[in-house]
């Protein structure tokens, strides 16, 4: 599906410039676009990046890390906004940073989103702007940085990891970029709530386990007592860091790395342990599921057992008979159901 907001910006990432900078976030996977050697990509998107690697892009991983990127080093700087509020301000606090007098910012979102709020501070910031409404909820600004700088955007600190939730067990580091960063998501919680009595249905003790998609690493860190070696991955950049931070602080018996659904890791699990997204940018994408269940397949051992937890609504039973011979519901609340999946196809 195209996204009619990041439509507004495609020609100027096509048009030539001495220096451009592309801010590539998840809500453009499905965009195609041929390579211009007069921009280079940053995105937070393990997936992503890797997307635009193949397709010919200079592209760089990270977590929107501008800090390599000198003073008025950039004349151009294109960004279809992101989904979340503090992630937008850094990347429009650091385009008034890097760009040079006269440069612009071209800046593309919805409605919905808060556009036209966006727009408001960044005029404010940058001193000057042009405002184009595309059609009734999409618009396009264009702003040209000044000599004279605004009021800087609230980032909430943006770059810096936190301690921002505890438990009777953990105190959890994490930031703004990371999906729930602020808090104990219900599903994993409910997930590690029953994690022993799922663990009793296992023929033998796990050696190793796998935290697919794991966030700041809440999953993993209530499974280290296991005493086996713990590898959690996820695809955001943030997500990468913050759980590194919470490996390091008690330390896990692990390690983290940045793939999207484990596709880059070749070894073989007894435990997978998931709390999968159902989101992809700004829609609900179904084959999510589908993806994250085949890369559990593909990761689990021969006698090797994964739980998911999901929200009620979510087919996970039907959609894992695909790929497993054993689909099981062991528990389920007023919001999450528990499925262990044994026995890949």
């Amino acid at each position: 599906m195209s996204d009619r907001a990041f439509q507004l910006l495609q020609s100027t990432l096509q048009s030539g410039c001495k220096r451009g900078l592309w801010i590539a976030d998840e809500n453009l996977l499905s965009s195609q676009i041929a390579a211009n050697p007069d921009f280079h990509a940053i995105s937070n998107r393990w997936d992503l990046h890797q997307h635009l690697l193949t397709q010919g892009w200079q592209s760089e991983y990270s977590d929107f890390d501008f800090s390599q990127m000198t003073d008025s080093s950039h004349d151009r700087v294109v960004y279809r906004v992101s989904k979340e509020k503090p992630v937008v301000h850094h990347v429009i606090n650091e385009a008034f940073r890097i760009l040079q007098p006269g440069g612009q910012l071209w800046l593309a979102g919805d409605k919905g989103e808060g556009i036209k709020t966006y727009f408001d501070k960044t005029r404010k910031l940058f001193g000057d702007g042009d405002i184009e409404k595309a059609d009734k909820d999409t618009w396009l600004g264009i702003f040209n940085r000044t000599d004279s700088q605004g009021p800087l955007l609230d980032t909430q600190q943006y770059p810096k990891l936190r301690e921002t939730v505890a438990d009777d067990n953990y105190h959890y580091w994490s930031k703004p970029g990371v999906f729930g960063w602020n808090k104990v998501d219900k599903g994993s919680a409910y997930l590690i709530e029953h994690l022993d009595s799922f663990l009793m249905m296992m023929p033998d003790t796990p050696k190793n386990i796998l935290d697919l998609g794991c966030g700041y690493g809440y999953l993993s860190l209530n499974a280290a007592h296991l005493n086996v070696p713990v590898t959690a991955t996820d695809n955001n950049a943030a997500a990468v860091a913050a759980c590194q931070r919470n490996f390091e602080r008690y330390p896990v018996n692990g390690k983290v790395i940045a793939a999207d659904c484990a596709e880059e890791i070749q070894e073989k699990f007894d435990l997978i342990l998931c709390n999968p997204p159902f989101h992809a940018g700004f829609g609900v994408e179904g084959d999510l599921t589908d993806r994250f269940l085949q890369s559990t397949r593909q990761h689990l051992s021969a006698k090797g057992t994964a739980c998911f937890v999901v929200n009620l609504h979510i087919p996970l039973e039907r959609k894992a008979l695909n790929w497993f011979h054993q689909v099981e519901p062991i528990a389920a609340n007023s919001n999450f159901k528990l499925i262990r999946l044994s026995h890949p196809k």
